[in-house]
């Protein structure tokens, strides 16, 4: 059976209906996004079945109520470990008018899945509604738009519209910082999702999109914006190191297992050196001084045990074997890569004089203790004068950015996907000459009255 069978049923999940007419006509629509809201109440269906199979659906899509027309494309950002896609479908079969966009993520080892979801799409397409096959549009963007555009043209034989991948992202944020209610936060353990609202004065601010990698971008306006650094280690980085100690084969998986650990069973602490906390620098006791700093000594212990005592017994072979628990090792390397990405965000925001910092990609997934500890992070070595933000659609900056792309220009109610300034130099231009045309013909007068 295919995977996309019960995502594309109406009949089995009525929250989320199929594609019948929203991919009817090709071309830009305006998108209406008046009054959207992120649907927290969605139950549980059929399709959750299949999550946890190098497929996961979300549970938060937007709903736009007041748009009715059709959408004729769908977007996907195709990064190293997984990609991301965005797909609007109207709800012709709910009693409330308008629609929503829908999300949904694949591991990329799995691409061939997530092409086959975009060809049932395109099938549904051009059976429910007698169309000719190439009238859905993808756009792809990231580095899977390149590397699979072959496969996809191919597969979909439909337009691949490829866009550039830091161009998608700020587009993305900027369209959630903008449009969508209660889509921005701050965190912390006391308060663990504040909201903020549109702030005027919006730019500059940092970007720092963690996916495999890490990205830190700093926008100073609608399109504009400029890489200033970032690191490779990050999410991949995360997935590689516990597959190979934990044999976790899922992100999940090693979230789950961060969620239970104590990071103190391997991480050597400022109390382990210090049996308390080192006040004169402002470290608690719990703070980490050594990541994994513990298991060289632990298992130096056990060497020597096992060395004192050899001929105590007739077999120690397997006393200074040291076992770690997979947990601690996982919750260990989580602090540790989100407190180097916090730290090196916190120094580029300092360098670029930024004091709005959002973090974005899909290492963050919503997860209370990465949040905390870059929150954390920022506060701590700004000593509190630099903000922390995460979005509920954090891994979909860039599939959102590419979907809009498709948009005519200033279709937002804020004006947050299009740079105004274009339009603006049109209706400049336009003034001007009339303004010369005036002159001409207040010249012309002159000199026949003369």
């Amino acid at each position: 059976m295919s995977p996309l069978q019960n995502p594309t049923d109406a009949e089995a999940d009525p929250a989320r209906p199929s594609l019948e007419a929203a991919i009817i006509n090709p071309g830009t629509v305006k998108i209406n996004v008046q009054g959207a809201y992120i649907v927290d109440d969605q139950p549980q269906t059929p399709e959750s079945a299949t999550d946890g199979d190098g497929v996961h659906y979300e549970r938060k899509d937007i709903r736009l109520p007041h748009h009715t027309s059709v959408v004729s494309h769908v977007a996907v950002d195709i990064g190293g470990s997984l990609a991301k896609l965005v797909y609007f479908t109207r709800e012709l079969e709910s009693p409330q008018e308008g629609g929503r966009l829908n999300f949904i993520n694949f591991e990329t080892e799995r691409i061939d899945r997530c092409i086959e979801f975009i060809k049932q799409l395109k099938e549904d397409h051009e059976r429910l509604n007698g169309s000719a096959p190439g009238e859905l549009c993808v756009i792809a963007t990231g580095g899977g738009a390149y590397k699979y555009y072959d496969k996809l043209k191919a597969t979909l034989n439909v337009d691949i519209m490829r866009e550039e991948e830091m161009d998608c992202l700020i587009t993305g944020l900027d369209f959630f910082i903008n449009e969508i209610p209660n889509e921005v936060f701050s965190y912390s353990e006391t308060e663990p999702m504040k909201f903020t609202e549109p702030r005027a004065g919006a730019y500059p601010y940092l970007l720092v999109n963690i996916g495999s990698g890490v990205s830190m971008i700093k926008v100073s306006g609608p399109n504009q914006f400029l890489r200033v650094g970032g690191t490779h280690l990050g999410g991949g980085t995360f997935w590689g190191i516990l597959a190979l100690l934990t044999g976790a084969t899922t992100f999940d998986d090693m979230l789950a297992m961060a969620d239970r650990g104590d990071n103190s069973g391997v991480d050597m602490l400022v109390g382990d050196i210090y049996g308390m906390d080192y006040t004169k620098i402002g470290l608690k006791s719990t703070a980490i001084a050594s990541t994994f700093g513990k298991v060289f000594k632990m298992k130096r212990a056990a060497e020597r045990q096992a060395e004192d005592g050899r001929n105590l017994s007739e077999d120690h072979e397997n006393t200074s074997s040291v076992q770690f628990s997979h947990e601690d090792m996982s919750r260990s390397l989580l602090f540790a890569i989100s407190n180097n990405i916090g730290q090196i965000a916190y120094l580029q925001s300092e360098k670029h004089q930024l004091q709005h910092i959002y973090f974005g990609g899909s290492f963050i997934r919503g997860h209370r203790q990465t949040m905390n500890t870059l929150s954390y992070a920022i506060k701590f070595w700004s000593k509190g004068e630099k903000q922390a933000y995460f979005l509920r659609h954090e891994g979909y900056l860039g599939a959102v950015g590419a979907f809009l792309k498709r948009q005519p220009q200033n279709w937002g109610r804020r004006n947050s996907i299009e740079d105004p300034a274009p339009f603006k130099q049109v209706q400049e231009d336009l003034r001007q000459e009339l303004q010369q045309k005036q002159q001409q013909s207040s010249q012309a007068q002159l000199q026949s009255s003369s």
